[in-house]
């Protein structure tokens, strides 16, 4: 049976929190990778993926209010439309990234990483074994597996 460690990528490209943003865009469109891992030292603290960027682009919209006995309500918590103004607003990867990532261990089984990718809709998924980042698999490695017999 296959594992994450027959397949994940283990030179990686990473990111730092404090990485430009347009530095990090040109990277993962030079390289053709759909997302790379945010580093702080050895610790893996975020996933910085193209849906992170595309959703720079996005249209914010603003909170529906109502009003009860002369108060005025938001429909929608303010926190969130704070989350999107940053991540549209990015200048850095930390801003823009999705932060404490969903991780697999080399040991994981080929079923359960793909699984994952298409319940959880995560196509960068950092390989970490004892807190130490030891590779990545991306949808496209999963994919390349129904390839070879």
């Amino acid at each position: 049976m296959l594992t994450a460690k027959d397949i994940m990528t283990t030179e990686c490209i990473t990111f730092t929190p404090e990485t430009d943003i347009t530095v990090a865009a040109r990277t993962l469109l030079e390289k053709k990778i759909n997302g790379a891992p945010v580093m702080e030292g050895d610790e893996v603290v975020g996933v910085l993926c193209q849906s992170d960027l595309v959703a720079q682009q996005k249209k914010v919209t603003l909170p529906s209010f109502f009003t009860l006995l002369d108060g005025v309500f938001p429909l929608s918590s303010h926190d969130e439309l704070e989350r999107e103004m940053t991540k549209v607003a990015a200048l850095k990867v930390g801003d823009a990234m999705t932060p404490a990532p969903t991780f697999v261990h080399p040991d994981t089984s080929i079923e359960d990483v793909a699984t994952m990718m298409a319940n959880e809709k995560l196509y960068t998924l950092p390989v970490v074994e004892n807190g130490k980042l030891k590779g990545v698999v991306g949808k496209e490695d999963v994919l390349k597996t129904l390839l070879t017999d």
